[in-house]
């Protein structure tokens, strides 16, 4: 990223990952409604400002290589930072129509834990899922 104001939101996703790379695109081609307001930049973790970013978030170290490593990050204008499941969740809403209905209802409290769930465990199969490469695999802890 090449400067720090954060003017849309951010999407921070792994970029040596293929399913990771697949699904940004898609999501830069589908997503990105027709509409002004659905503008967002997304950014691979490993060409992105982590620090600039994680200070327009208040410095918590809510925006950080590790978190990103396992995680899609969302982060917005104001600096709330929202991961995995909800930050998807946060790129449908942006994204306007059908996609925004999808996205609220993930953001649903009888809906968050499954759709946190099967984020854990796309997250965790993403190098065995169509576009996925070992270079997918997530790092051991």
């Amino acid at each position: 990223m090449s400067e720090t104001r954060v003017v849309d939101p951010v999407l921070v996703y792994d970029g040596d990952c293929g399913f990771c790379t697949s699904s940004e695109q898609f999501a830069e081609r589908y997503l990105r409604a027709s509409l002004s307001s659905a503008n967002w930049e997304g950014v691979p973790f490993q060409f992105a400002d982590l620090e600039a970013l994680d200070a327009r978030a208040g410095g918590r170290g809510l925006v950080s290589r590790e978190r990103a490593e396992r995680e899609i990050l969302w982060v917005t204008p104001a600096g709330d930072v929202y991961g995995g499941a909800q930050a998807a969740a946060r790129l449908l809403m942006r994204s306007g129509g059908a996609w925004a209905y999808l996205g609220a209802a993930l953001t649903l409290a009888p809906v968050r834990p499954l759709a946190a769930a099967v984020y854990r465990w796309v997250s965790a199969h993403r190098h065995s899922l169509p576009g996925g490469t070992p270079a997918c695999a997530l790092p051991r802890r």
